[in-house]
């Protein structure tokens, strides 16, 4: 009858150990591959995004479904940001637009761009001397929402995509403001 319960026991202990390896396996590939958490810490992105907040970021999809003006993407800081942590920015532009900002307005290909969720309608002003930019394939264009405080594009002027961690589509904290981010 002892024996038994030491059987018992250790079957039950290799279950648990079975069970906290595969967890932290299949957590850690889908961190890698499918979606990761990312928090917001900036400005920038107001007020679609506030500083606390925290965002899934799904890093499958642009695999087979590229980047499309409107997405909010996260992605590496451009060494010239000084920072080290990833940036979060909506997409304005990709390859082969051509991006210009004109009394306030930000134009696509020439069409001005609608965006209602630029924070309390502020004019887009350029941050350097350029204020057209042409988007090479496999690159894009980002600016923050709320753009008198965001470092972007206007600064640093198109990203790579392959420095893009991926799209941001669920704001998943505070709870009370869970929502699908559409672009």
């Amino acid at each position: 009858m002892p024996h038994d319960r030491v059987a018992a026991g250790r079957r039950l202990a290799l279950t648990v150990i079975e069970t906290l390896v595969s967890t932290v396996i299949v957590f850690f590939l889908l961190q890698t591959f499918v979606a990761r958490t990312f928090a917001v810490e900036q400005t920038s992105m107001q007020s679609t995004l506030e500083p606390g907040q925290e965002v899934i970021v799904d890093r499958l999809t642009p695999a087979f479904s590229p980047y499309k003006r409107g997405d909010i993407v996260v992605f590496a800081a451009p060494d010239q940001t000084g920072r080290e942590e990833p940036l979060i920015k909506r997409v304005i532009g990709v390859g082969a637009d051509l991006v210009e900002l004109r009394d306030g307005t930000v134009y696509v290909n020439g069409q001005p761009l609608s965006e209602p969720y630029a924070f309390g309608g502020e004019p887009t002003v350029p941050i350097g001397a350029a204020t057209t930019w042409i988007v090479p394939n496999g690159w894009l264009f980002v600016l923050g929402d709320h753009r008198s405080v965001s470092v972007d594009s206007r600064a640093f002027g198109p990203i790579p995509v392959s420095g893009v961690v991926g799209r941001a589509w669920l704001r998943l904290l505070p709870l009370n403001r869970l929502q699908i981010l559409s672009p």
